[in-house]
Protein backbone atom coordinates (compact mmCIF):
# COMPACT_ATOMS: atom_id res chain seq x y z
CA UNK A 1 0.00 0.00 0.00
CA UNK A 2 1.10 3.39 -0.88
CA UNK A 3 1.25 5.96 1.98
CA UNK A 4 0.29 9.20 0.10
CA UNK A 5 1.04 11.73 3.61
CA UNK A 6 4.73 10.42 3.40
CA UNK A 7 5.96 11.20 -0.22
CA UNK A 8 8.60 14.10 0.46
CA UNK A 9 11.82 13.30 -0.15
CA UNK A 10 10.89 9.74 -0.44
CA UNK A 11 12.52 7.39 -3.22
CA UNK A 12 10.51 7.30 -6.52
CA UNK A 13 7.85 4.42 -6.63
CA UNK A 14 7.98 1.89 -9.30
CA UNK A 15 6.11 2.12 -12.68
CA UNK A 16 3.58 -0.31 -11.33
CA UNK A 17 3.05 1.61 -8.29
CA UNK A 18 2.56 4.91 -10.16
CA UNK A 19 0.33 2.68 -12.70
CA UNK A 20 -2.07 1.57 -9.17
CA UNK A 21 -2.16 5.44 -7.99
CA UNK A 22 -3.81 5.78 -12.17
CA UNK A 23 -6.10 2.71 -11.45
CA UNK A 24 -7.19 3.48 -7.98
CA UNK A 25 -8.28 6.89 -9.28
CA UNK A 26 -10.51 5.56 -12.14
CA UNK A 27 -7.68 7.28 -14.77
CA UNK A 28 -7.20 4.53 -16.69
CA UNK A 29 -10.13 4.18 -19.46
CA UNK A 30 -11.68 1.86 -21.87
CA UNK A 31 -13.82 2.54 -25.04
CA UNK A 32 -13.56 4.45 -28.31
CA UNK A 33 -12.05 7.48 -27.66
CA UNK A 34 -10.74 10.64 -30.22
CA UNK A 35 -7.62 12.05 -28.98
CA UNK A 36 -5.83 15.50 -29.16
CA UNK A 37 -3.52 14.07 -32.48
CA UNK A 38 -6.43 13.33 -34.40
CA UNK A 39 -5.99 9.41 -33.74
CA UNK A 40 -8.54 6.72 -32.20
CA UNK A 41 -7.88 4.91 -29.52
CA UNK A 42 -9.06 1.91 -27.20
CA UNK A 43 -7.86 3.40 -24.07
CA UNK A 44 -7.20 6.58 -22.91
CA UNK A 45 -5.69 7.98 -19.78
CA UNK A 46 -7.16 10.32 -18.22
CA UNK A 47 -4.65 12.39 -16.22
CA UNK A 48 -7.17 15.15 -14.39
CA UNK A 49 -9.19 12.10 -12.62
CA UNK A 50 -6.11 11.36 -10.64
CA UNK A 51 -4.54 14.82 -10.63
CA UNK A 52 -7.55 16.08 -8.74
CA UNK A 53 -5.97 14.33 -5.71
CA UNK A 54 -3.36 16.87 -4.62
CA UNK A 55 -1.44 14.06 -2.59
CA UNK A 56 -1.36 12.04 -5.59
CA UNK A 57 -0.46 14.20 -7.95
CA UNK A 58 2.66 15.43 -5.98
CA UNK A 59 3.51 12.11 -6.09
CA UNK A 60 3.64 11.47 -9.10
CA UNK A 61 5.17 14.95 -10.09
CA UNK A 62 8.04 14.72 -7.31
CA UNK A 63 8.91 11.17 -9.28
CA UNK A 64 9.28 12.91 -12.21
CA UNK A 65 10.92 15.77 -10.96
CA UNK A 66 13.66 12.97 -9.67
CA UNK A 67 14.83 12.62 -13.00
CA UNK A 68 15.76 16.25 -13.64
CA UNK A 69 17.27 16.89 -10.30
CA UNK A 70 20.44 19.12 -10.66
CA UNK A 71 19.82 20.00 -14.41
CA UNK A 72 20.01 24.01 -13.26
CA UNK A 73 16.20 23.90 -14.36
CA UNK A 74 15.26 27.45 -13.62
CA UNK A 75 11.74 27.24 -15.50
CA UNK A 76 8.81 24.08 -15.66
CA UNK A 77 6.90 24.81 -18.55
CA UNK A 78 3.83 22.93 -20.15
CA UNK A 79 0.72 22.82 -22.08
CA UNK A 80 -2.87 24.33 -21.22
CA UNK A 81 -5.03 22.64 -20.12
CA UNK A 82 -3.17 18.87 -19.29
CA UNK A 83 -0.01 20.13 -18.59
CA UNK A 84 -0.88 23.04 -16.53
CA UNK A 85 -0.99 21.40 -13.31
CA UNK A 86 2.02 18.83 -13.98
CA UNK A 87 4.18 22.14 -14.54
CA UNK A 88 3.06 23.45 -11.43
CA UNK A 89 3.72 20.29 -9.10
CA UNK A 90 6.93 19.40 -10.93
CA UNK A 91 7.96 23.27 -10.43
CA UNK A 92 6.70 22.97 -6.67
CA UNK A 93 8.95 20.20 -6.73
CA UNK A 94 11.91 21.50 -7.89
CA UNK A 95 11.55 24.97 -5.94
CA UNK A 96 11.09 26.46 -9.43
CA UNK A 97 8.43 28.44 -11.48
CA UNK A 98 5.69 27.24 -13.09
CA UNK A 99 3.98 28.61 -16.76
CA UNK A 100 2.18 26.95 -19.34
CA UNK A 101 1.12 27.59 -23.04
CA UNK A 102 -2.29 28.11 -24.58
CA UNK A 103 -3.20 27.65 -28.22
CA UNK A 104 -4.16 31.67 -29.68
CA UNK A 105 -5.80 31.25 -33.03
CA UNK A 106 -4.43 27.81 -33.58
CA UNK A 107 -0.65 28.53 -32.27
CA UNK A 108 1.15 27.68 -29.03
CA UNK A 109 2.09 30.12 -27.34
CA UNK A 110 2.84 32.50 -23.80
CA UNK A 111 0.18 34.72 -22.85
CA UNK A 112 -0.90 36.33 -19.60
CA UNK A 113 2.54 38.53 -19.63
CA UNK A 114 3.78 35.33 -19.57
CA UNK A 115 7.87 35.46 -21.10
CA UNK A 116 11.38 33.38 -20.85
CA UNK A 117 14.86 35.39 -20.68
CA UNK A 118 17.23 34.42 -23.22
CA UNK A 119 19.71 30.95 -21.95
CA UNK A 120 17.22 30.67 -18.64
CA UNK A 121 17.24 26.72 -18.51
CA UNK A 122 13.81 25.27 -18.95
CA UNK A 123 11.91 21.97 -18.27
CA UNK A 124 8.60 21.23 -20.84
CA UNK A 125 5.92 18.92 -18.92
CA UNK A 126 3.05 17.06 -20.38
CA UNK A 127 0.46 15.14 -18.75
CA UNK A 128 0.21 12.24 -21.30
CA UNK A 129 1.89 11.59 -24.77
CA UNK A 130 0.39 10.02 -27.78
CA UNK A 131 2.30 11.88 -30.88
CA UNK A 132 4.48 14.56 -28.72
CA UNK A 133 2.63 16.91 -31.20
CA UNK A 134 1.90 19.48 -27.94
CA UNK A 135 5.01 18.84 -26.35
CA UNK A 136 6.83 19.98 -29.78
CA UNK A 137 4.91 23.17 -29.94
CA UNK A 138 5.89 24.39 -26.83
CA UNK A 139 9.58 23.27 -27.72
CA UNK A 140 9.29 25.74 -30.62
CA UNK A 141 8.02 28.26 -28.20
CA UNK A 142 10.75 27.80 -25.64
CA UNK A 143 13.37 28.22 -28.53
CA UNK A 144 11.43 31.78 -29.76
CA UNK A 145 12.28 32.94 -26.40
CA UNK A 146 16.18 31.58 -27.16
CA UNK A 147 15.43 30.26 -23.73
CA UNK A 148 17.27 26.21 -23.64
CA UNK A 149 15.03 23.45 -23.05
CA UNK A 150 16.97 20.63 -20.81
CA UNK A 151 14.74 18.02 -20.81
CA UNK A 152 10.96 16.86 -21.61
CA UNK A 153 9.17 15.12 -18.25
CA UNK A 154 5.63 12.94 -19.14
CA UNK A 155 3.74 11.31 -16.62
CA UNK A 156 2.30 8.96 -19.11
CA UNK A 157 4.13 8.13 -22.31
CA UNK A 158 1.47 5.79 -24.19
CA UNK A 159 3.76 5.22 -26.97
CA UNK A 160 6.17 3.10 -25.10
CA UNK A 161 9.14 5.32 -25.48
CA UNK A 162 8.78 5.43 -29.29
CA UNK A 163 8.54 8.99 -29.60
CA UNK A 164 12.05 11.20 -29.32
CA UNK A 165 12.20 14.94 -28.88
CA UNK A 166 16.35 14.74 -28.81
CA UNK A 167 16.57 16.35 -25.43
CA UNK A 168 16.70 14.12 -22.40
CA UNK A 169 13.27 12.26 -21.60
CA UNK A 170 11.43 10.54 -19.16
CA UNK A 171 7.88 9.00 -17.75
CA UNK A 172 6.84 7.17 -15.04
CA UNK A 173 4.65 5.40 -17.04
CA UNK A 174 5.11 4.21 -20.59
CA UNK A 175 1.81 2.16 -21.60
CA UNK A 176 1.59 0.52 -25.40
CA UNK A 177 -1.32 1.44 -26.44
CA UNK A 178 -2.32 1.45 -29.88
CA UNK A 179 -3.96 3.83 -31.82
CA UNK A 180 -5.63 4.33 -34.90
CA UNK A 181 -6.09 6.91 -37.80
CA UNK A 182 -9.82 7.30 -38.32
CA UNK A 183 -9.26 5.22 -41.42
CA UNK A 184 -7.89 2.88 -39.90
CA UNK A 185 -9.59 2.44 -36.44
CA UNK A 186 -11.38 -1.32 -35.51
CA UNK A 187 -13.74 0.57 -33.87
CA UNK A 188 -15.26 2.55 -36.23
CA UNK A 189 -15.26 -0.40 -38.64
CA UNK A 190 -17.96 -1.99 -35.86
CA UNK A 191 -19.59 1.56 -35.73
CA UNK A 192 -18.61 2.14 -32.34
CA UNK A 193 -19.09 5.89 -31.67
CA UNK A 194 -16.18 7.95 -30.82
CA UNK A 195 -16.13 10.10 -27.86
CA UNK A 196 -13.48 12.82 -27.62
CA UNK A 197 -12.20 12.71 -23.76
CA UNK A 198 -13.41 16.05 -21.93
CA UNK A 199 -17.36 15.75 -23.75
CA UNK A 200 -20.01 13.59 -22.55
CA UNK A 201 -18.53 13.97 -18.77
CA UNK A 202 -15.53 11.97 -20.07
Amino acid sequence: MINESNHLNAAPLTSEQYLDIFKKSSALLDGHFLLTSGKHSAQYMQCAQVLQYPDRAAILAEGLAASFQNKGIQTVIGPAMGGILVAHEVAKALGVRALFTERENGVMRLRRGFALSPGERVLVVEDVITTGGSVREVLAVVKEFEAIPVGVGVLVDRTGGNVDFGLPQSSIIQLNIQAFEAQECPLCAQGVPAVKPGSRKI
